[in-house]
């Protein structure tokens, strides 16, 4: 029996180096050519006015936000996400993009004061990129958390919500 363990950790050894074969990756659609690394800019995304850092890369755009609700308290609130090219539309690098998100998407007032909602969600995106800026407009579906008050009554359930979203980036 004391033999038998080497040779089962030799064959997960060997199993986990062969899992190395990257033909379950994404293909790299982005050339290192025609754009800018890294970009910062300003943008709208539903109720939140922000700046946002960009980085492309050659499977596709990472991005963070960081802003503030139009609301009363001016609320901060943030996003991180990733768009993946699907399909170019012509010169430089435009076309569409499907991503992924998560952060805050709305505010709420809860118990006399505004709360700012975690949830996440995917987005189609028209991306319009170039060696000197990238211009973003997306369109996606995303849920928030449940906000319930301290008396336990709900003041914002989690149900799907449309995510509407502009940004104007510049490279460094």
């Amino acid at each position: 029996m004391n033999k038998l363990y080497p040779l089962l950790a030799f064959m997960m050894l060997g199993s986990i180096a062969h899992a190395n074969d990257n033909s379950f990756l994404p293909e790299a659609k982005l050339t290192s050519e025609g754009y800018q690394p890294w970009n910062v800019g300003a943008g709208f995304t539903q109720k939140i006015i922000h700046v946002n850092g960009e980085w492309v890369n050659p499977y596709g755009i990472a991005y963070a936000k960081a802003g503030v609700f139009l609301n009363d308290d001016k609320t901060p609130g943030g996003q991180v996400g990733f768009r993946y090219p699907v399909h170019f539309t012509g010169k430089d690098k435009n076309g569409y993009y499907i991503g992924a998100y998560a952060g805050h998407i709305d505010s709420k007032k809860v118990d006399g004061e505004d709360e700012a909602r975690l949830g996440g969600g995917i987005d189609l995106a028209y991306v319009m990129l170039s060696a000197e800026r990238i211009s973003t407009f997306s369109v996606g579906l995303g849920a928030g958390e449940k906000l319930e008050d301290k008396s336990g009554n709900v003041i914002v359930e989690t149900e799907p919500r449309l995510q509407i979203s502009y940004t104007l980036s510049f490279g460094l």
